[in-house]
């Protein structure tokens, strides 16, 4: 931390995202995330709502701008409007944002929206039901397109499709997604498949990376022109149709790492902050804030995740170590 309050490492990356877990519990079980069995966390080793707008408002003053809220699956997390409300009443923080597997989305929505949320990440991975259910090892298709169509209902006018791209599993999935949101107005991101699955099946093989996602478009759907990058530590590369009909954008954390501008944070359901998706190492603010620790402990316990993350998380180098939690234990 300089002496300007900001959050910068000693790489010189300056910190204004975090992103917040709200519950490890899932209605899913999607391969690249969760264990068919999963076990999940005693409701009250999570955070409570009133805990997370305290590290909220410590982080806004510190730099943090921008929010997402994550899991797990955050819809199962209880009244979660009045957390939206909360966090919108925090000073500094400028964008407050979701991610969702949809299930729950056609009944949330408007509240939701009437809340203060201002935009949705929406997962979709597949658009055949039966490549669906492979991937998320439940139904519920006929579900997430029924909460992107509320959502838009609701008001939401910046919703993001997140699919991620599996080698042998969803190549036939890429131009029915593009075809959907180029339809739909949605704004379509593709995602390379990380080493966070709980089952420890990863390989670099199963990794269908951004460029050859990117040449099935242009060969099978038009051609796309680079857009300008407005958020310069957004983790996507996007753009634009060159026929007019909206944006793609690619998020290659294993082919094309984004380290060098990583501006994001991470904020587990039980109060663990994290300075990478693929962090070792955890720094215990739910011990801070049961501990009867001051918002100066709190800052400066950030300041130290910050202070300690790596210059990159080196999935592609030999001495790559997986960290012991799968993604839906971290948060998105």
């Amino acid at each position: 931390m300089t002496a300007t309050g900001r959050l910068v490492d000693g790489f010189g990356r300056i910190h204004t995202d975090l992103r917040i877990s709200v519950t490890d519990r899932c209605n899913l079980r999607c391969t690249y995330c969760m264990p068919l069995e999963a076990i999940f966390k005693p409701r009250e080793e999570l955070l409570a709502f009133e805990e997370i707008a305290r590290v909220a408002a410590v982080a806004a003053g510190l730099g943090v701008r921008s929010i997402r809220l994550t899991g797990g699956e955050p819809l199962l997390r209880r009244d979660l409007p009045e957390l939206v409300r909360q966090l919108r009443r925090v000073d500094g923080i400028e964008e407050l944002s979701l991610t969702t597997n949809g299930l729950l989305l056609a009944e949330q929505a408007a509240d939701l929206r009437h809340a203060g949320l201002a935009r949705l990440n929406v997962s979709l991975d597949a658009l055949r039901a039966d490549v669906f259910e492979r991937i998320a090892r439940r139904q519920g298709l006929d579900r997430v397109l029924a909460g992107l169509a509320a959502a838009r209902q609701a008001g939401f006018e910046a919703i993001r499709i997140n699919a991620v791209s599996i080698r042998g599993l969803t190549e036939e999935e890429i131009v029915p997604l593009a075809a959907f949101c180029r339809r739909e107005g949605f704004h379509l991101r593709f995602i390379e498949f990380m080493p966070l699955d709980a089952e420890a099946s990863w390989s670099a093989a199963q990794v269908l990376s951004g460029a050859e996602v990117r040449r099935i478009l242009e060969r099978d759907v038009g051609p796309l022109l680079p857009e300008r990058q407005i958020d310069p530590g957004q983790p996507a590369v996007d753009y634009r149709w060159a026929d007019g009909a909206g944006r793609v954008g690619f998020i290659d954390p294993v082919t094309s790492p984004f380290c060098d501008r990583c501006d994001r944070l991470r904020l587990t359901a039980d109060g663990q902050f994290r300075n990478c998706l693929f962090s070792t190492t955890e720094w215990d603010v739910r011990a801070v804030l049961r501990g009867g620790g001051g918002d100066d402990e709190v800052a400066t316990l950030l300041a130290d995740c910050v202070a300690a993350k790596r210059a990159a998380h080196g999935i592609d180098t030999p001495g790559f170590e997986r960290p012991a939690r799968a993604m839906f234990q971290i948060g998105g």
